[in-house]
Order: C-alpha cells, then structure tokens, then sequence
C-alpha cells in the first residue's frame, strides 16, 4: 500500500504522489487517461490534482469525473481543483461571484457534491482578500469544499490572507502549491518558505520534474522536439542544468533507478513537502513515479544535490 501523510489541519490522508491531471482532454484522451488513473488507484494512490483551465472546456475535470463514477466510491479519494486562472483569454477572477459560479461548474464536471481541496490558482490582485475568503466560508458551509489551499499568490497576499482569516473567523489556506523543485529553488525556499513554517502548510509543488527536464531525457537542444513541453525546457539547458543532470546520472545509477525518480525523492526529503505533483502519459513514467517515496537518499545523496542544485 502507498504510503500516506496527512495534510496538516485537515483530515485528509493523501499519498505522496499527487497525480496532475493536466495532461487528461491535453496530450491524453479519455481511454488512455483511465488507463493511467487505474494503475495509479491499483498502485495504493488516492491523490488526483486538476483544474477547471486544463483541457479544452473543462476535459480534465470531465475526464476524473467520468471515471470517478465507474469506480463509485469516491470516498476512496482525495480530489483537488482549482480556481481564479482566467479561461479562453479572459482576466484572471477571485471575486466572490466567480468563485460560487466556477465551483458550481467544477462539480457538475467531476460529478461528485464535494471538492476536498479547493485551490486559488491565481492571485487576480484585485479582489479583497476578504471577500475571496468569504467565498470560500460560504462552500465550506454548503459542504461543497472541504478545505482550501493557495497556489500562485505572492508571499504578501498570502499573508495578509492568514491575518484577515484570523481577525474574522474566516477559514484559512492549509497547503500550498508552488512552483518548486531541483532546479528552481531560490523563489520558494527565501519568500515562501518562512510563510510555510510560520503557518503550517503542507506543500504540494508543481513542475516537479521541471516539465520533464529532470528526467534527463532533454540535454541538447536536438532533444527538445522529444515532446510537446520540450521547449519549455531549453532555459535549463545550461551549465548549471547540465551539471544537476550529470549529480542526478550518478546517484540513480548507485540505486539501480531513474532520474526522475532521484529528483522526486529529493523534494520528498525536504522539509513540509506532502507530495509532488506529476503528470505521467505513460505506464513506464508511472512506474517512475511509484518508486519515489520507496528510494530512501542517504545523506551523501542530498548533499550532493544540495550543492549541485544551490
């Protein structure tokens, strides 16, 4: 069985892989995306993160939503989804009215009652924070949304979201979810890891892998064509990049397993971090996935990393 944790100040236990649905309705369609959401449940994992912006009008949430009614149990999992990331070319929205509209939709898509983590995807900077928190006092009470989180807000929005939470009684963000891994450090670890601490988070980063550059299959610019998000990786092509990559070569190497694999125990070594969140398209990657909350670092490993990656 996978390993479990339990997101701080919830009651909800989720495996230490969170399966990114942003690739179902995208690179993936219907039967193969069952495919892979099959043998990650078959595999012991529950977590499944999404967004009413992935796919073409909703497909993501369409897609979970169709299988989560074939398999009916649907306590057997941890849903995440999100809101705020403006759609079809419109600005970004957290007002109130959005909010109560947009989660409305989200369940009809996933066809459940309830969302178990419900995600500010996108700071507009605009709305008052409190009226954004009111929205989600409001589904929280309607049993629509079990808890929320935060993902890309700046490091002063989010805390003046703790302080009016506080001051009003309004609930507060119990994870984050920032853009975090091996070679993007800097930002997360010097403005948001204090927030983290000070509040308890549990953090979910995204672009783990750094879109499928820490799997090492990108290492000239000739690799880039290898995929549909290759040239998303041409600005880690670096000697820097290249140098975490050839780190990573070596340690994977010692413990008989993948790049991937290494990067992801890496991030699962550090300190708050619940759960990373990949996408997979494939049965092998899956597998790499899998075998990261099994591959123990030792403390040669992280230092190596450590250095490498600083």
């Amino acid at each position: 069985m996978a390993q479990k944790i339990k997101i701080n100040n919830t009651d909800l236990e989720v495996s230490r892989i969170n399966l990114g649905g942003n690739v179902f309705g995208w690179t993936l369609d219907e039967k193969q995306s069952f495919e892979i959401l099959d043998s990650y449940f078959n595999a012991g994992f529950n977590f499944i993160d999404t967004a009413d912006v992935y796919g073409k009008d909703g497909a993501s949430e369409i897609i979970i939503g169709n299988w989560l009614k074939a398999k009916r149990k649907r306590s057997d999992f941890v849903i995440a989804t999100k809101v705020g990331l403006g759609k079809n070319g419109q600005p970004n929205n957290i007002s109130k009215k959005y909010i109560l509209n947009s989660v409305d939709e989200s369940l009809q898509r996933l066809q459940t009652d309830y969302i178990d983590l419900y995600y500010t995807h996108v700071d507009d900077n605009i709305t008052p924070v409190e009226e954004t928190l009111s929205a989600y006092d409001e589904l929280i009470r309607a049993a629509k949304v079990r808890y929320i989180a935060a993902s890309n807000i700046s490091p002063e929005r989010l805390t003046q979201s703790f302080e009016i939470a506080e001051k009003n009684g309004l609930p507060g963000y119990v994870a984050l979810q920032p853009h975090y891994n091996l070679i993007e450090r800097t930002v997360y670890e010097t403005a948001y890891f204090p927030l983290v601490e000070k509040y308890g988070l549990t953090v979910f980063p995204y672009f783990s892998l750094a879109s499928g550059f820490l799997t090492g299959k990108y290492r000239t610019e000739a690799d880039l064509n290898k995929s549909l998000r290759g040239d998303m990786t041409i600005k880690y092509l670096n000697e820097k990049g290249l140098a975490i990559l050839n780190v990573l070569d070596g340690i994977a190497a010692k413990h008989s397993t993948k790049q991937a694999t290494v990067a992801l125990a890496w991030l699962l070594a550090q300190p708050n971090i619940g759960a990373p969140i990949v996408s997979a398209t494939s049965q092998t990657q899956l597998e790499t996935l899998f075998a990261a909350p099994h591959l123990q670092l030792d403390k040669e490993d992280l230092e190596l990393l450590d250095k490498v990656s600083r």
